[in-house]
């Protein structure tokens, strides 16, 4: 059975930092891309950051470039966001999403996802 488990958002203050991660199982971590999605109230899914399956290469949404670094730990199955100067329309709930990039078809699955709160 395939999961992903995010965890690391709460509640912080504009400026602060948050380091979200997202734990893999059931799945071959290392032949997955990996991305964060956010979800503000009211809003459409918006993809935050995404990693290749080798963490090779990221790319990263207009909004958070600078702010945000995508990594993985392709050893502890994990993908992780940093988050840092986070300002208040950065509140959002933070989904993990995983892609295979070797099996056919393709595979999508989705984390439950962590609220994440900036606030003063």
């Amino acid at each position: 059975q395939v999961q992903l488990v995010e965890s690391g958002g709460g509640l912080v203050q504009p400026g602060g930092s948050l380091r979200l991660s997202c734990a893999a199982s059931g799945v071959s971590f290392g032949t997955y891309a990996m991305t964060w999605y956010r979800q503000a109230p009211g809003k459409e899914r918006e993809l935050v950051a995404t990693i290749t399956s080798s963490g090779g290469s990221t790319n990263y949404a207009d909004f958070v470039q600078g702010r945000f670094t995508i990594s993985r730990d392709n050893a502890k199955n994990t993908v992780y966001l940093q988050m840092n100067s986070l300002k208040p329309e950065d509140t959002a709930m933070y989904y993990c999403h995983a892609k295979s990039v070797v099996l056919l078809p393709v595979r999508h699955y989705w984390g439950q996802g962590t609220q994440v709160t900036v606030s003063s």
